[in-house]
Parts: structure tokens; C-alpha cells; sequence
């Protein structure tokens, strides 16, 4: 049976599939292309992450296509529910790259808490003729110990992202309309661990109280985080969005932070991509990375592994 990994796998997924007898195709095959490659190559399995769109064309005339898997979370690439209509299996891997995503988010803060994400762009330029007036500028930064983090979404990423911010001493708040309690598990490097049963609360309180906010909700078909939401925000509050893109409102995010409603943002995802916005490329109060929550080594090693066992199963 033939495996096309269409948008890469890892090399530790790689080598289990072969292991079980499947051949594995590694061609990045173009979107308008992929029906006559896959009908071509008798294709079985077809894995893709977020590049490659799996809608009905696809589902409709590949018959040898018995297994679409999502390298990832989020699944709205894919026209899931129909293709389990027509007797495919769709299969992803949710918790494989919670931590990684989890620890970019804390990348952004401690970058924004500190004024990384701007003294990195500023110092290469002008840090030798500039250097006290940066100084001075970068000054005020904040620890995030003791501060509250809101999590606006408490699924196995949000989990993942409390877990950090516990660790590092700070309170954690969430809200989630399908969670009403979590008994988080905090490991230690020496085996020890420490529980923390966190309570959701309403989203407003959530808004209101938190220094920090991380976003981790599925696609939307509206904003989560809009206008109303941010007046509801402190002023010295910082928002990051590690989610799917289209769940904040970019445009009323740079409103808020020009009219100081809030402090700053960080996005990993956006409206548009693979084309953001320039006033979100310009802005000196945003940090800004092109959509690699999940891209390390370990969680792409991870992704690759559970693929293939689900695979494995299914096919085997």
C-alpha cells in the first residue's frame, strides 16, 4: 500500500510505515494535481498538515484513498464528515504537539514581557549609537511570575499551555463552554508531580482578570476576541493568539493597542495567510511568527509516530 505524505512527515514516521510494508511517496504534489497523482499512483493513505485541502473533489474521485490523516490538530482543511460519509478513516494526532505550542506561547510573552520581540529588530540597526536610549526604552519590563494567565479555550493545548505558566509561578484561569473542571497534573523532571484543580469560569471573568491571555479554540465562523472583548481587557494586558487564524479581529487588535486598551499581542496565525496584513508586520507592539506552534523536532517526531501506528492499525 501506498502512503503520499503530501506536506512532509518525519522521519520517525517514515521509518514505521516502512517498516509495516508501506511504501511512502514524500512528493509535495500541487493542489490541482493531487486527483490524478493519487488515482495515478494508487495512492491509500494521503497525510497532509495545513498546506494541502482535502475537500470533496478529492474524496469523490480517488477511489484507492482509504485514510486521510492530519498531521496536527486542527482538522478544518479537511471535509471531514464527508469523507466518513463515503467510508474513508480520518485520523489526526490532537495531542502530539500541545507542549510545543504551549511553549511558543510562552516564547511570545517572556519576548513581549521584556521587549524581545522590538530590541531584536532595533539593536542590529542602531545598537551602537543607540545603545542608552534603548536602554532606557527597554527599562520597563515585567515578570510574568505571579501574574494571571486566561485561557480562553481549556482543551488538551490549553492544558499543556497552564501547565507551563503553573511552573512558573503563575495563576491560571480559564474559560471553556465545554469544560467545567480540569485535575491538572504537573511531572517534575525527578518523577515527582503536583496536581491543581483548576475551575473554568465565564469568559468575561476571564477577559477582566488576566495579565495574559493565550488563545486555544478550534476555527471559528466569527471572532472570539473582537472589539468588545478587548474593552473588557486591562490596559497592561498582552494577548496571544497560537490558535487558527480568523478567531481574533486583527483589525480591532490594532485599534486596542493604539488607543491603549491594551498592552501588545503575538500572533503565530493569521486572517490572511500566507499573506498577513502590513499593519500587523509593521506593528511594534506585536510579535509575530509564520504558524510554527507545532514546529520542533519533538513534535513533529511525535506526529509522525502516532500517524503511522494509526495507520497501522487501520490498514495492518
Amino acid at each position: 500500500m501506498k502512503v503520499l505524505a503530501n506536506d512532509g512527515i518525519a522521519a520517525s514516521g517514515v521509518t514505521a510505515l516502512k517498516n509495516a510494508g508501506f511504501e511512502v511517496d514524500l512528493t509535495t504534489v500541487a493542489q490541482d494535481q493531487l486527483v490524478n497523482y493519487i488515482n495515478d499512483n494508487e495512492i491509500s493513505v494521503l497525510l497532509v498538515r495545513s498546506a494541502t485541502k482535502v475537500r470533496k473533489d478529492i474524496i469523490d474521485n480517488c477511489d484507492s484513498l482509504q485514510i486521510i490523516g492530519r498531521g496536527g490538530v486542527g482538522m478544518d482543511n479537511i471535509d471531514v464528515e464527508y469523507a466518513k460519509e463515503k467510508g474513508m478513516h480520518v485520523i489526526n494526532t490532537p495531542a502530539a504537539s500541545s507542549h510545543s505550542v504551549a511553549e511558543l506561547v510562552f516564547a511570545h510573552l517572556f519576548g513581549l514581557a521584556r521587549f524581545l520581540h522590538d530590541s531584536n529588530r532595533n539593536m542590529p540597526l542602531e545598537g551602537d549609537t543607540k545603545f542608552k536610549q534603548y536602554k532606557k526604552s527597554y527599562a520597563k519590563g515585567i515578570e510574568l511570575k505571579g501574574k494571571t494567565l486566561g485561557l480562553i479555550g481549556f482543551g488538551r493545548i490549553g492544558q499543556a499551555t497552564a501547565k507551563v505558566a503553573l511552573g512558573l509561578g503563575m495563576k491560571v484561569i480559564a474559560y471553556d463552554p465545554f469544560i467545567d473542571a480540569v485535575n491538572l497534573e504537573l511531572e517534575f523532571f525527578d518523577h515527582q508531580a503536583l496536581f491543581f484543580n483548576i475551575n473554568t469560569i465565564s469568559k468575561e471573568e476571564v477577559l477582566k482578570e488576566s495579565d495574559f491571555i493565550s488563545l486555544h479554540v478550534p476555527a471559528q465562523n466569527e471572532y472570539i476576541i473582537s472589539t468588545n472583548e478587548f474593552k473588557l481587557m486591562k490596559n497592561s494586558a498582552i494577548i496571544v493568539n497560537a490558535a487558527r487564524g480568523g478567531v481574533i479581529d486583527e483589525v480591532a487588535l490594532v485599534k486596542a493597542i493604539e488607543e491603549g486598551q491594551i498592552l501588545g499581542g503575538a500572533l503565530d496565525v493569521f486572517e490572511n495567510e500566507p499573506t498577513p496584513e502590513i499593519q500587523l508586520l509593521m506593528n511594534p507592539s506585536l510579535s509575530l511568527t509564520p504558524h510554527i506552534g507545532a514546529a520542533t523536532g519533538e513534535a513533529q517526531d511525535r506526529i509522525g509516530t502516532e500517524l503511522a501506528q494509526q495507520i497501522i492499525e487501520i490498514l495492518k
